[in-house]
């Protein structure tokens, strides 16, 4: 489950080394490889030319098999999509372009549930099977006892039977062999003994290694190995048993396990009549080759996923959908960053071919952060479930792949003004993520880039340390603005800029001090008397209204509280109330479940955390600003939680809908004290029955009705939120987006909560010895936007508005040096920036980028050229365009919006110049979709088993993509 740093590279290194020289001893030894981080470090920095070549040939003759092969085994419950197909592409790229090989089938096996996204994914990318385990233990029971673990899984219920694939659940041993076997008390099929890392015994002898095969015991291990593979045959259909022989930190001293293993495999053979079995080393595919050969009629599962995920009555692992919430937010602010850094590049690179920006040096920023993505992605990475060590090192990756990247962007926008010759040229372009703007007389510069491929209006927010403030766009015009006192710090202000942006393209707005004529607007603050919120007060109520276009919230000034929010359009008022509450769980395992980094376990019902609310209010034309600060008590100095919610107004000729539409909130919890799980509780009025509605992934929706267990019924009804989740009645929807996931649960008819933040500390020894006590002391910052409206309003909103949550802009400072020649007059004729890439409503750009693969697209060409060692020499292609678009709606879901929507390529991309030819490929591009011939399994409904076509469009140019789509293209251009 968890994995330390510095012993795992030495372990891995050991693995791939010893199981390589291992294979070449016996043509009847087989393995298989899954994450490619490891095997890329091995490859890159421990192999030599002739493990190489010996790769190569395993390869070849199908002994050793790369299975998943992506960056790692991404966790499915709080990753998003975008990245999950980030670290898969990774991953194939890299496989493909080394070894000319493409995996086709999964190796899920270990993250802690199983989410519908991912069939959906591995059959995009081109699998014939899916792997899963890790399931809730009575489902997994039941499923074993009807032999219903294989069946057919049709993840996404638009994309339905085309995007359908075979899936195996393990049974209750899971991915592992025995490790206790009647006559030995150590390490049962486990030559190996436990790994030791970094510093492995001098004499190769580790710590429980099983007894050695001899005469005297190998019919004792004959017999052990037999009875538990007929007990695992009786829970499946076919007589084809797959037996993982293998388990966490295991192959590292293969050469022991391999020896082990031959003489007991050839003995049971001997034996086979004796036995009834017979037994082979084998792959994956081998595997499910035996039973796709077999043409049994499988059931059809719909998109039903497999969460929560429980192991024992008090075990349900919904604890780390929170866990490490920070972490949490960096990945995710990463991912946002590398997408808009990837489409700038692939931008400059089309439109200025003769830049001064290196593009080999460039491509290596992006790359360091996509590898840094990537391996957060891991199931015990973006998850929360590692040691703080190895947190650590996440973050470290994360935040040196973003400092590099912002700097890149910066380096672009330098060198793309310059190149536009305009007479102002920038003394500098820095990457910082706040500039201290109006402390000097130099010119400062906010250049803002919107890396969605629609027209956005928002507001962007830079501190600024005066509040005399103009701000003017790239034709001197004045820029509408605010600018008020910060919550965060009483030395400086917020100024927020009202930006208005077309697709994929970047506005430069400059910040002038302005002494005496002021242009941003002065945010008003009023502050409200701190109340005791448990004081009874009397019946009549003190209200304050705030209001925008589109709600007004009412407040009631007896408790500071919400109370109402009406969506004015409709005139329909819903009574919301909203407060902070902490589940307070054991730390001691003498005394019962425990909370960890994995499971929520709470002994009772959250409790409200304060007596007092503090309340002051920003009054402002653009941005109204409601700070609430919550007490221990009436007098305490200290706030405990703060929420600050803002709602914005836009000047006549702005298309503010998106912007109008939504209440941001943002959350400040912690430090907590221990053993303290954070929740923000939404009350409402409406009729809900308890169900709750959540994203999977943020591909799709899941319904979620509240299920009523015997034991830990609380935290087994908590589900992960990663991008969206909504309540609703007959004619309301309160939808809540999300920029990092969150574990969500609706525990009352109305209500909504969302968890925030955890620390915990706990006595159990496998916790303690592997540092996986959360003791994590942070102050988190969570960002929310509501929506409330009728079900039609709220279906149009929430695609695009979690999209432009999870892709807020990009900014960059940049100044102007004082005595430089200003001819900002002479530029009218500098026209605003047009929308290089404008994609309809219901389509998102979710890929444009340059990969570097040095592959030819031809399949026959590249494993020439692979077989030739010729593909080692070549200098990354930059002429190679990845495109993804993706369709935001499911079929039926809006009378417009769920259309097909026809898009030709051409016309599309015609602003980043002439496209010559377009390729569409599979998922990671690994497969031209026209030679890529998935199985199709035999089910009641297709009484065959076959392969898929793909269906042609018969012009090249023009697609039409169907909801849920994801549609997957190279693009070349013409030389400039």
């Amino acid at each position: 489950l968890f994995f330390l740093q510095e012993s795992m590279h030495a372990y891995a290194a050991n693995v791939y080394t010893s199981v390589v020289e291992e294979l070449m001893k016996g043509k009847q030894r087989k393995f298989i490889a899954v994450e490619q981080e490891f095997f890329r470090l091995w490859w890159d920095t421990v192999a030599t030319d002739v493990h190489k070549q010996q790769v190569h040939q395993l390869l070849q003759e199908g002994r050793l098999e790369f299975v998943i092969g992506g960056q790692v085994m991404h966790d499915e419950a709080v990753t998003l999509i975008d990245d999950q197909i980030l670290q898969l592409t990774e991953g194939h790229g890299f496989l493909y372009e080394t070894f000319g090989v493409r995996p086709q089938f999964s190796w899920h096996v270990d993250p802690f549930g199983a989410s519908a996204t991912t069939p959906t994914l591995f059959a995009l990318a081109g699998f014939n099977a899916h792997l899963i385990s890790r399931i809730d233990y009575d489902l997994k029971a039941d499923m074993q006892k009807n032999k219903k673990l294989q069946f057919v899984w049709r993840g996404s219920p638009s994309l339905s039977e085309s995007q359908e694939i075979f899936t195996h659940v393990m049974d209750q041993y899971s991915y592992c062999t025995p490790s206790q076997i009647p006559f030995s008390n150590r390490s049962g099929f486990y030559w190996n003994g436990f790994a030791v890392f970094p510093d492995p015994p001098k004499d190769g002898v580790y710590p429980n290694m099983s007894l050695p095969v001899t005469d005297a015991n190998i019919d004792l291990y004959a017999q052990a190995m037999v009875e538990n593979i007929k007990q695992r045959a009786a829970w499946f259909q076919t007589s084809d048993v797959l037996w993982p022989w293998g388990c966490d930190k295991q192959f590292f001293n293969a050469s022991v396990q391999y020896s082990n293993m031959d003489l007991l495999l050839h003995y049971i053979n001997e034996h086979s009549d004796k036995f009834g079995v017979t037994v082979q080393y084998a792959t994956v595919s081998d595997y499910f080759q035996a039973v796709y050969n077999r043409n049994l009629a499988w059931e059809i599962r719909d998109s039903q996923d497999f969460f929560p995920y429980s192991t024992e009555p008090f075990q349900a692992w919904t604890g780390f959908y929170t866990s490490r919430s920070t972490l949490k937010g960096i990945a995710r602010r990463a991912s946002s960053l590398l997408h808009a850094a990837e489409s700038f590049f692939t931008q400059y690179v089309r439109k200025q071919p003769a830049g001064s920006v290196c593009k080999c040096h460039a491509l290596k920023q992006l790359q360091s952060l996509r590898w840094a993505v990537s391996e957060v992605q891991h199931h015990d990475g973006i998850t929360g479930t590692e040691s703080p060590k190895v947190k650590d090192m996440y973050v470290d990756h994360l935040m040196y792949g973003m400092f590099n990247v912002k700097k890149l962007m910066a380096s672009i926008i330098f060198d793309m003004d310059n190149a536009e010759k305009n007479g102002e040229v920038y003394s500098y372009v820095y990457s910082k993520d706040s500039g201290k703007l109006g402390t000097t007389d130099v010119d400062q510069y906010v250049i803002v880039y919107n890396p969605l491929a629609w027209n956005i209006t928002t507001f962007v927010v830079v501190s600024v340390s005066h509040p005399s403030v103009s701000v003017y766009d790239e034709l001197g015009r004045s820029v509408p603005a605010q600018v008020q006192g910060s919550a965060k710090s009483h030395f400086t202000y917020d100024l927020y800029i009202l930006v208005s942006i077309s697709g994929l393209s970047y506005r430069k707005y400059n910040i002038k001090l302005s002494l005496g004529k002021q242009s941003a607007f002065i945010g008003r603050s009023v502050k409200y008397k701190r109340r005791d919120v448990t004081r009874g007060y009397p019946k009549r109520q003190c209200l304050l209204p705030v209001a925008n276009n589109c709600y007004e919230v009412v407040f009631d000034q007896n408790t500071n509280l919400m109370q109402s929010i009406t969506e004015r359009e409709t005139n329909q008022t819903v009574q919301l109330t909203q407060e902070f509450l902490e589940y307070r769980v054991n730390g001691d395992v003498n005394k019962g479940p425990i909370s960890d980094n994995y499971l929520f376990a709470p002994n009772a019902s959250a409790v409200p955390v304060s007596k007092a609310v503090g309340l002051e209010v920003i009054f402002g034309n653009l941005v109204t600003e409601i700070r609430q600060y919550f007490y221990s008590n009436v007098t305490a100095q200290e706030y405990i939680y703060a929420m600050y919610t803002r709602m914005y107004t836009l000047p006549e000729g702005y298309d503010g809908k998106l912007l109008c539409r939504r209440l941001e909130q943002e959350y400040s919890a912690g430090p907590l004290e221990q053993n303290r799980e954070a929740i923000l509780r939404t009350s409402t009025n409406l009729n809900t029955g308890q169900l709750l509605y959540t994203d999977s992934n943020g591909y799709q929706i899941q319904k979620r009705p509240f299920r009523a267990y015997v034991n830990n019924v609380v935290a087994r009804n908590y589900y992960p939120m990663v991008q969206t989740a909504y309540i609703e009645d007959d004619s309301t929807r309160l939808v809540l987006l999300a920029e990092r996931a969150h574990g969500i649960s609706s525990q009352g008819n109305g209500q909504v909560e969302v968890m925030l933040h955890r620390r915990l500390w706990n006595n159990q020894e496998w916790d303690l010895n592997n540092n996986l006590t959360l003791d994590d002391t942070s102050v988190v910052h969570p960002v929310f936007w509501l929506i409330l409206g009728n079900k039609s309003v709220t279906n149009e909103l929430y695609r695009p508005s979690g999209l432009a949550l999870g892709h807020r802009p990009v900014v960059v400072f940049g100044a102007l040096a004082g005595d430089k020649p200003k001819q900002t007059r002479q530029r009218q004729q500098n026209p605003v920036p047009r929308s290089p890439v404008t994609v309809p409503p219901n389509l998102h750009l979710q890929t444009l980028s340059i990969p570097g693969w040095k592959y030819s697209s031809n399949h026959t060409e590249h494993i020439r050229a692979v077989h030739g060692g010729k593909q080692k020499q070549a200098d990354a292609d930059f002429s190679r365009v990845l495109l993804r678009i993706t369709h935001l709606y499911e079929v039926g879901e809006d009378p417009v919006l769920s259309q097909p929507v026809v898009v030709n390529l051409k016309s599309l991309l015609k602003g980043l110049g002439s496209v010559v030819s377009v390729e569409e490929r599979s998922l990671t591009g690994t497969w031209d979709v026209s030679t890529l011939k998935r199985w199709k399994w035999k089910t009641a409904q297709y009484p065959s088993k076959g392969f898929y076509n793909n269906t042609e469009s018969s012009e090249i140019y023009t697609v039409t993509v169907h909801p849920k789509e994801i549609r997957t293209f190279f693009v070349y251009f013409q030389d400039q």
